[in-house]
């Protein structure tokens, strides 16, 4: 029996634990130091934007796509499982466009998208005015809908993921701290391949054959550690949702919208995500970065950029308003999916910034072929 310790259990986590849990021969621990769906799960809106994403080849597109493949069998697949509903919205994104000069790179996007096998339409203003009715088209010059995006609940998702996985038989620790690691002790710290052959939170230990670390923004401490600091670095978001009397435009038709990347998310019963912001920390310390408080005007100008192009959003009521920090890797792309350097049994996959909810399912096939490549 192989035994896998993931640290770490938001989205991501939870998802390379699912997966984890279908191999035969594999015993799956997970171990967070809060309980599931925290963090940077807590500060998603679950919106994933694959085929309208201009990411068109090499390692961007191949997750994006191994992903939306993934999500086809995922979610009913969980639901039949665990018996737990998850929602989602399959209605598909449209994408304002207000500017002319962008039309081209859409035309050639939508050539891309159509020999890789996906639809992706360029709407005149009229026909989104027709389609969606909620929305005011002045200054609009298209838009793009893709009907192969979607959106979901994050903390919907995540717990699936966990009971999901608990039926295959893992096993998850909650409200525990990681402390340390047998086998990164400083003696061996300039060795090439270590090994870590034990977990250790402040209450208990695990023996363990492969490590992966899915912690978000705990990465840095947990691989300084280890003696190779991984820097992911948080960038702040806020949100509000908006309650109104009735479904904004169609009641059938209700795709995430976004325009001037600030999305419009349905979410039923007349409520609305409007968000988010991306407010980048100052230089600072780490520890003071994640305490970084969200900048005094930036959501009231998001919801200002939504009411413009959906004035009816003016008449709702503000129920919730939501911020939080997503991990973003410092001196390399996001995501971070690769083998910690000196460990040979030490995975990372970690700093998803503003694509964990998109990227979890192909990040945690990704993992699970690493594991079974070594």
């Amino acid at each position: 029996m192989k035994r896998i310790t993931v640290i770490g259990c938001g989205v991501v986590g939870a998802a390379i634990a699912y997966e984890l849990s279908l191999c035969p021969g594999v015993q799956v621990t997970v171990v967070d130091q809060t309980a599931p769906a925290q963090g940077s799960t807590a500060a998603a809106l679950g919106v994933g934007m694959a085929v309208i994403s201009h990411k068109v080849k090499g390692r961007n597109w191949r997750l994006r796509e191994r992903s939306l493949q993934r999500y086809q069998t995922l979610i009913p697949e969980l639901e039949s499982l665990t018996g737990r509903s998850i929602q989602h919205n399959t209605q598909g994104i449209l994408s304002l466009c207000f500017a002319a000069e962008d039309l081209p790179r859409w035309r050639s996007l939508q050539e891309i998208r159509q020999r890789q096998g996906y639809e992706l339409e360029i709407w005149e203003p009229e026909q989104v005015g027709d389609r969606c009715p909620h929305l005011n088209p002045a200054g609009v010059v298209a838009g793009i809908y893709s009907p192969h995006d979607f959106q979901l609940n994050p903390t919907d998702l995540t717990l699936a993921l966990v009971a999901g996985a608990q039926a295959n038989g893992a096993e998850f620790t909650f409200g525990e701290p990681v402390v340390g690691f047998d086998g990164a002790d400083i003696e061996a710290a300039f060795q090439d391949d270590r090994r870590c052959t034990a977990v250790h939170t402040t209450k208990q230990s695990w023996a363990t054959d492969a490590i992966v670390i899915a912690a978000g923004l705990g990465t840095l401490p947990l691989t300084q550690a280890l003696h190779q600091p991984t820097s992911i670095g948080p960038v702040l978001g806020q949100a509000l949702r908006i309650h109104l009397d009735e479904s904004l435009g169609n009641p059938d038709f209700q795709p995430v919208v976004n325009g001037n990347d600030i999305h419009l998310v349905p979410l039923g019963g007349g409520d609305y995500w409007v968000g988010a912001t991306v407010e980048f920390p100052p230089e600072t310390s780490f520890e003071d970065t994640l305490a970084m408080q969200p900048e005094g005007n930036r959501l009231e100008e998001v919801l200002a950029g939504a009411v413009a192009y959906c004035p009816a959003l003016s008449a709702g009521k503000i129920t919730q308003r939501w911020l939080g920090l997503r991990p973003r890797p410092q001196g390399q792309a996001a995501p971070v999916i690769q083998p910690l350097a000196g460990y040979s049994n030490i995975w990372l996959a970690t700093g998803h910034y503003r694509n964990g909810v998109l990227l979890a399912p192909a990040t945690a096939l990704a993992v699970r072929d690493l594991l079974e490549h070594r």
